[in-house]
């Protein structure tokens, strides 16, 4: 017997279903490959098109499996009515008929909410709740009680019956969304503001835009959040510091030639007369992070300390060292060599 359209639709959820726990990071990258094998089986067996959007979309009515299930969860144990109702039936919420008591249960909460009562809010619209069970519109009031007294979570999953029994309802939307972003879930809450504008129609209202940008800002915040500050980036080894356009700190350069003693640089001039050190200087320009590679050369460092006590030869008491016993060292030789050698060339791909 072929699958009834019930059923195709309900293999199109179990696909969007295994797609979702992907991408939210339900599952992991390495079950991808069996996922994907799943998904084709299903669609296969169940002659369905999972690439068909609006299929989709009709399958699971604007919703998820997961947010079905999770409502479904919630409702399965609350008393219903004396009525006899199957799984399938009781997975979908009733909105109840609403009365005049429960309509006076929920203007009496309304007043208690705009005298800022909240826990007597909360209180009449579970009264009126009795009455009607998963109406929208009483579920989104309360979520409005508990988000106003702190009780985020539960705000949340009031919000989410109220979806779930009205899609089109944006009121509920918007109070999921400003409840899970509450939670600091501001991606549930963009996924939220999102539903209510598709729902709202013509653009979405003010506040519900408002609502999904703020969302978004977080969701950046957090991203920037995970990458280091600037102030600890220029603490990093081999971090650029100093001159603009990446020279590196030439006190440090100075620190491991033997600084002069007024105030530890050597004189620059003399320095950069000689052609050798001139094309370092370059390579250094271009490659901050050669100086920290320096810096952490044994031979370089215990050279440094030589001319640091004055065993340079003519820079005692710390000034400059002699240019030509610098020049004579073969460690200065080498790295000189190495450094104009290693530069060349950079300049284009």
């Amino acid at each position: 017997m072929a699958p009834n359209d019930s059923k195709k639709r309900l293999a199109l959820a179990i696909i969007d279903f295994l797609g979702s726990s992907l991408k939210d990071g339900t599952l992991t990258a390495d079950d991808a490959e069996s996922i994907e094998i799943a998904q084709s089986c299903i669609a296969d067996t169940f002659k369905v098109d999972p690439t068909d959007q609006a299929a989709v979309k009709d399958a699971v009515g604007g919703q998820s499996l997961a947010n079905i299930y999770s409502v479904y969860e919630k409702l399965r144990n609350k008393p219903s009515g004396g009525s006899t109702q199957t799984a399938t039936e009781e997975s979908k919420p009733k909105a109840g008929t609403p009365n005049a008591e429960s309509d006076k249960l929920k203007s009496e909460g309304n007043s208690a909410m705009a005298r800022k009562d909240y826990n007597s809010a909360i209180e009449l619209y579970t009264k009126a709740l009795t009455i009607a069970p998963a109406n929208p519109i009483y579920l989104s009031n309360r979520a409005a009680a508990y988000s106003a007294s702190g009780q985020h979570l539960k705000a949340a999953e009031d919000a989410e019956l109220a979806t779930a029994s009205d899609p089109k309802y944006s009121k509920a939307w918007s109070r999921l969304g400003l409840a899970r972003f509450d939670m600091a879930d501001f991606h549930g809450a963009k996924e939220a503001y999102e539903k209510g504008i598709e729902a709202e129609g013509n653009g979405g209202s003010d506040a519900m835009k408002r609502g999904l940008e703020t969302s978004n800002k977080k969701i950046e915040e957090a991203k920037r959040g995970s990458e280091p500050p600037a102030d600890a980036l220029d603490e990093a080894p081999g971090a650029s510091r100093g001159g603009g356009g990446g020279m590196p700190d030439l006190s440090s350069l100075a620190g491991m030639l033997g600084g002069g003693g007024g105030g530890g640089m050597p004189d620059l001039g003399s320095l950069m007369s000689n052609p050798m050190f001139a094309n370092m200087a370059q390579n250094l320009m271009s490659n901050p992070d050669m100086l920290n590679n320096i810096m952490g050369n044994p031979q370089v460092r215990q050279m440094a300390e030589r001319f640091g006590a004055g065993g340079g030869g003519g820079g005692g008491g710390g000034g400059m060292p002699d240019m030509s016993s610098m020049m004579s060292d073969p460690n200065i030789q080498e790295m000189a060599r190495n450094m104009m050698g290693g530069g060349a060339g950079r300049g284009s791909q």
